[in-house]
């Protein structure tokens, strides 16, 4: 059977201009280092588990909130200076239009495009102000002006999954159970399986992205839970 090239067929590349992702993936692996490590530096430290669930849920709450207000000042923040870039470029295309041409035209000589029909090209770009602007913009910055991520969707997207993933190490003593390392254990899967759902979207094989995130959680439950144990011995001894 004869397949079907790629560029014939409707979406055959991933949505990547939405601005969720990055913020859903950093969340819900946030969210779950945190509070494993949390979870382990104050077990380490011989606490009640009361007191455990307690620090989690705390961090759960506070991080998902810094999560969500810090991906929405930062995408709007990148947004705006964008739209600030874009206005200054609407400028310079009103007050220059055949010098923003001649630039646009020794962009693309510059990729290897003939110095003809570059200029050709360029100018019927001109004729075109809103469409002058787009590609200029997408020449000049590496941005499309029409396709910026939505501050609403990263930051609701981040609080969500951080609060997912925070939740998970927390299971085991939300469902009665009061055995750290059950909780920790529990952690370490939920990183390997986060890890693994990454994956899906880089097309990388999925058990090295779920060890990756394995052992990156298990490195700062390590410290964490030695900084407890150390604090919990000292003062023990004081």
């Amino acid at each position: 059977m004869t397949e079907t090239p790629a560029a014939l067929r409707e979406a055959h590349h991933a949505d990547v201009s939405g601005g969720w992702l990055r913020p859903a993936v950093f969340g819900a692996m946030d969210g779950l280092v945190t509070n494993i490590a949390l979870i382990a530096g104050v077990g380490g430290g011989g606490v009640s588990p009361r007191s455990i669930v307690l620090t989690g849920t705390a961090g759960l709450v506070a991080g998902a909130i810094s999560m969500g207000l810090g991906e929405y000042t930062s995408v709007r923040s990148a947004n705006e200076q964008v739209a600030a870039e874009v206005a200054k470029e609407r400028r310079e295309l009103e007050r220059h239009p055949e010098a923003e041409a001649r630039e646009l035209a020794d962009a693309w000589v510059a990729r290897g495009l003939p110095r003809d029909l570059a200029t050709q090209v360029a100018e019927a770009v001109r004729r075109n102000p809103e469409e002058a602007l787009r590609v200029h913009v997408r020449e000049e910055l590496g941005v499309d002006p029409d396709e910026q991520p939505s501050p609403w969707s990263a930051a609701t997207s981040s609080f969500l999954c951080f609060s997912v993933g925070a939740l998970v190490p927390l299971l085991t003593y939300l469902l009665g159970f009061t055995s750290l390392w059950l909780a920790l254990g529990v952690g370490a899967v939920g990183l390997f399986v986060a890890g693994a759902i990454v994956a899906r979207f880089t097309n990388r094989p999925w058990w090295t992205s779920g060890l990756r995130q394995l052992l990156l959680g298990t490195a700062a439950a390590a410290a964490t839970y030695l900084v407890g144990a150390l604090i919990g011995i000292q003062g023990g001894l004081s």
